[in-house]
């Protein structure tokens, strides 16, 4: 069977840069699995998108669907043979529906009765009278904002313009909202033409005659390229942001870099906000000399070839003097603004309408960063300095730079700080505390850092939770699942033992004042979600799912103790004896589950000494182990193993004595809240 390319492109509108990933991979998925459910073979799919266009190429395309054998069923055997084993109406009925005769027939039984089936061959279409199908793969498609246009019903990312569509030399006819698919296709907007499509596989080099690079990665490449081309002949450094570099390549068709300069006057602002500037407003690349020194440049990529290029230069220069001349304005009026005056600013804005103001946040900060130095052996000038830091570490969210450039809150709060002379240690804390950012974001340096980005997180965790808003499903608009990655992430790598409970307790006695619901349902909630933050992280580092279920089925302790108990399961799972000393345990758990409430142990009931003796080992191990770490308790609980399995050789734990039932359950109830404090071991797979 012979085969052909398939080749499919919606030219469009000019799409948002962040919308082209994910539309491109949404339609190749969507192909691939209109070709599946159309039994239709072929050898794979590349995509290819620009700012106007998304387009799939298939390689080696079937010109006809597979062949099909499928199974039918009739009517049962008694309904089919009369009593003389003579074929019925039915029976006859059957097989002729289906063009088929009853020697055709064979007998299956099913749910215990038989019944007459036969096989039949559903031949193939030709793939060209399927092909325009493909319209429904097109209309179903998705994207985070829509558009409608004309009186038409369909919702797309931006309006369609044309439809190109070729199954080797054949046009594949169909029409979405209004537009006729052909073989034709249009180079760049301005330096090319309408082009007609030949032959799919000529699709990629006819576009690059007509400016277009419609290959993604091509694109960045060009870019790259060009860029170290610049370096090379201005003796520059330019450093490539990936974020930036990706969003670049998505706004053009036809990359061409150059670069432009600004005035030197404005390299003392401080470096972050030129960089912002540029990145973030205007899409540039910051340039540097050779010893990595800001120099007065920037580069760009423009969309187009490399004519009139000083013009466009010109152009982008003062665009780029506007804006710094603005930033500079904002710089030099938010120095008159004093911190005290900015908090004053503050304190009637609202945060949330349903948690309150910032004032009443940042009073929630203070408490909880308190609350923490309570717990760490900080010095008395450490304390002081992170509650200065706690008290002012928004103020910046009221000044001008920060109104113009959000992505610039905390830096401009240290940069402000040091001018108004508060501790270099305090303004480095309140940059620190919104880290980490993102997932690529670095943790806090400082304690002082440290300690107030745990005590913002959790505050604000805590109260999205109070008022019941959660993440649900892909739906995080308050981000706080990375909120909470950050707080046992900072932990971790501080090996701060406080208890994640007590914290996450804390944080919710301070919204008292808004919450909608007991403080109990939001600790179970809110534990149950770093639980999941925990799981997360522990699956990244390769642990079983069982030892990660029983870890985490524990009380919620330090996040380094936590850890630690994961990697002690994952040590010592192959070990011998690992399998005997976890069923011991696994036994006390089971069997305390009969005790029907806490109880205390009376000694004097006691029926034979393997009783006392393991009663006296496990008095010792509760008065020991709450102040060990991991490695002790889990030796601790394995030491007491040989005990247990004295007792129950020697006891009846179930006795008819209902005084002795109750004392011996009471006993193993004891011990398995000590055994399940530390992990649930019932959620261990023992090998």
């Amino acid at each position: 069977m012979s085969e052909r390319p398939f080749l499919l492109e919606i030219g469009l509108e000019e799409m948002p840069a962040r919308f082209i990933p994910g539309a491109a991979e949404q339609l190749s998925e969507k192909i691939a699995a209109f070709f599946a459910a159309e039994k239709i073979d072929y050898e794979g799919i590349r995509v290819f998108a620009t700012p106007r266009r998304l387009a799939v190429f298939v390689e080696a395309v079937a010109e006809k669907q597979r062949d099909v054998t499928v199974e039918i069923k009739g009517p049962a055997k008694k309904a089919a043979l009369d009593p003389e084993g003579n074929w019925t109406k039915a029976a006859l009925g059957f097989t002729k529906s289906q063009g088929m005769t009853v020697d055709d027939i064979y007998f299956k039984t099913v749910n215990g009765a038989e019944y007459c089936f036969v096989k039949k061959v559903e031949e193939g279409k030709p793939v060209p009278e399927v092909l325009p199908k493909i319209a429904q793969v097109i209309e179903s498609m998705a994207f985070p904002k829509n558009m409608r246009w004309n009186d038409l019903s369909l919702r797309f990312v931006r309006p369609i313009r044309w439809i190109l569509a070729k199954y080797g030399s054949e046009t594949v006819p169909f029409s979405v909202a209004g537009v006729k698919s052909g073989p034709f296709t249009f180079g760049h907007r301005f330096l090319g033409k309408k082009i007609e499509v030949d032959d799919p596989k000529n699709y990629e080099r006819l576009l690059r005659s007509q400016y277009v690079i419609c290959d993604y990665e091509e694109r960045k490449r060009e870019i790259l390229r060009q860029l170290e081309r610049l370096e090379r002949e201005r003796e520059w450094a330019i450093p490539v942001d990936g974020e930036l570099l990706d969003e670049v390549t998505h706004l053009v068709e036809y990359p061409q870099v150059f670069y432009g300069s600004f005035d030197e006057s404005f390299l003392h602002l401080p470096e972050k906000v030129l960089i912002t500037t540029m990145k973030e407003h205007q899409r540039y690349f910051p340039v540097r000399d050779r010893e990595g020194r800001l120099l007065p440049h920037f580069v760009a990529v423009r969309n187009g070839d490399d004519r009139h290029l000083e013009t466009v230069r010109r152009g982008n220069e003062k665009v780029l003097r506007a804006r710094l001349q603005d930033a500079a304005f904002f710089y030099r009026e938010d120095q008159k603004l004093s911190i005290e005056e900015a908090l004053k600013r503050l304190s009637p804005v609202i945060y949330h309408d349903r948690i309150g103001s910032y004032a009443e946040k940042i009073s929630r900060i203070v408490r909880l960063t308190e609350f923490l130095l309570g717990r760490l052996p900080f010095a008395e000038e450490e304390r002081r300095l992170a509650v200065r830091a706690a008290q002012i570490c928004k103020f910046d969210l009221v000044t001008q730079m920060v109104y113009e450039f959000p992505e610039l809150e905390g830096y401009m709060g240290e940069n402000y700080a040091l001018l108004q002379k508060e501790d270099e240690r305090v303004a480095k804390a309140i940059n620190e505390h919104y880290q980490p950012r993102n997932a690529e974001d670095g943790l806090p340096e400082s304690d002082i850092g440290a300690v107030l980005a745990v005590a913002d997180k959790l505050e604000t965790l805590a109260s999205f939770f109070a008022i019941g808003s959660v993440p649900s499903g892909s739906q995080d608009p308050y981000g706080l699942r990375r909120l909470a990655t950050g707080v046992i992430d900072i932990l971790h790598e501080k090996g701060w033992d406080i208890p994640l409970a007590d914290l996450l307790k804390e944080a919710i006695r301070l919204t008292s004042g808004f919450a909608d619901r007991p403080e109990e349902e939001i600790f179970a909630g809110l534990a149950d979600f770093f639980r999941a933050r925990l799981k997360h992280k522990l699956q990244g580092r390769g642990f079983r799912y069982d030892i990660i279920d029983a870890v985490l089925s524990a009380p919620l302790t330090d996040v380094r103790t936590l850890a630690r108990r994961a990697e002690l399961f994952n040590e010592k799972k192959d070990e011998p004896g690992f399998k005997e000393d976890m069923e011991s345990l696994i036994r006390v758990v089971r069997i305390a589950k009969k005790a029907e409430s806490a109880a205390e142990v009376n000694p004097e009931l006691f029926e034979n000494e393997t009783e006392g003796e393991l009663y006296r080992r496990l008095l010792e191990a509760k008065d020991s182990l709450p102040g060990n770490g991991a490695e002790d308790y889990y030796r601790a609980l394995v030491a007491l193993k040989p005990y247990i399995t004295a007792f129950f050789d020697r006891t009846m734990v179930m006795a008819e004595d209902e005084r002795l039932r109750s004392n011996r359950l009471a006993m193993m109830r004891q011990l398995a809240d000590l055994i399940l404090n530390f992990a649930d071991v019932e959620e261990l797979v023992i090998k």
